[in-house]
């Protein structure tokens, strides 16, 4: 009997339900780190932040290899990671969230609503001309155009995408839907990525053609 109890036990801990359980746990772990290492913390601190964020998401991709969230988690904690070191020394890890989001679009597009589209959509415009973006704006058109067919209410794809009109003089159509991004429901468990994503959007109204979306500027050649 004691054997048998052991036995169900091993098969409850690996069985499929379960690993989902402890992938949700972790992702949702992941995920309230990145909004206060991107939110709530700056300079050297942040940076720390998601280098950290940048191991644990790599050793989640690693434990589960079918998974296509820990490979995005993975790739925003590298976006996150360039944003806050700046500099040439970072666009290695802006190719390396590229090539992260295409491997999470060949296991599951529509993983977290999108969020290969959106976020392939903003590193294909924010950094044409480079190695990364081939195909600049037309690709990065194609992805956010998609981001908002999965998720049309969602505030980043609409915030992307008003980036992305912004850059190129649409400021008109971007003012729609940067108010679109204003507009969008509360994401769960998301307050504080919510509230400064917002922050950043009514920044983005006042400058008028002026907003840069989680601007690469400095990564470019």
């Amino acid at each position: 009997m004691k054997n048998m109890m052991l036995l169900l036990s091993f098969i409850t801990l690996n069985s499929p339900a379960f690993a989902d359980e402890r992938l949700d746990s972790e992702i949702l772990r992941i995920q309230h780190a990145w909004d206060k290492a991107r939110y709530q913390t700056s300079g050297n601190a942040q940076e720390s932040a998601f280098k950290t964020l940048t191991e644990e998401t790599h050793q989640l991709t690693v434990s589960n290899p079918n998974a296509a969230e820990p490979l995005i988690w993975e790739a925003l904690s590298n976006i996150g990671y360039a944003y806050a070191k700046e500099g040439m020394g970072a666009l290695k890890f802006v190719q390396k969230a590229r090539d992260l989001l295409l491997a999470a679009e060949k296991i599951n597009p529509l993983a977290l609503q999108g969020t290969v589209y959106a976020n392939l959509g903003m590193l294909y415009y924010q950094l044409r001309g480079w190695p990364v973006s081939a195909g600049g704006r037309k690709t990065a058109k194609q992805y956010l155009e998609k981001a908002l067919e999965v998720n049309p209410a969602g505030i980043d794809p609409n915030y992307f995408y008003a980036g992305f009109l912004d850059e190129q003089g649409n400021h008109v159509k971007a003012i729609e839907y940067y108010k679109k991004a204003l507009a969008a429901p509360p994401r769960p468990d998301r307050e504080d990525a919510d509230a400064g994503r917002k922050k950043e959007i009514e920044l983005a109204l006042k400058t008028r053609g002026g907003n840069k979306v989680d601007s690469f500027d400095g990564l470019r050649p």
